[in-house]
């Protein structure tokens, strides 16, 4: 169970990383990329790449589910109560990583 400080402090470990409001809810950006929101107190989408998306889902489906928006499968709906803190921070730390620009990339990296 990942409760809403977690979320938060996992979240926003993440370098340049800052919430927002997104459409009345919070969003997790860097560099005003979303790589993460949260529609409600229970839920968390995360921005993965599709077969990211469905590896994950096929892997954790107690915890994880496609999100589509309009046609497009765009993220991972992640159930809080039911995911481990560890997958979310890698789940985050992906998400991060696809929507952060190379110099960034490369501050991650070195700080192991």
């Amino acid at each position: 169970m990942v409760d809403s400080a977690t979320v938060r402090e996992l979240a926003l470990s993440l370098p340049e990383a800052v919430e927002q409001p997104h459409h009345g809810f919070p969003s997790f950006r860097v560099r005003a990329k979303i790589y993460a929101t949260w529609p409600d107190p229970g839920h968390l989408n995360i921005m993965l790449a599709e077969q990211d998306i469905r590896q994950v889902v096929l892997a954790a489906p107690e915890c994880c589910e496609e999100q589509m928006w309009g046609k497009k499968l765009s993220a991972v709906r992640v159930e809080l109560a039911a995911i481990e803190p560890e997958l979310l921070a890698e789940l985050l730390r992906d998400a991060w990583k696809r929507r952060a620009p190379k110099k960034l990339l490369k501050k991650l990296e070195e700080e192991g």
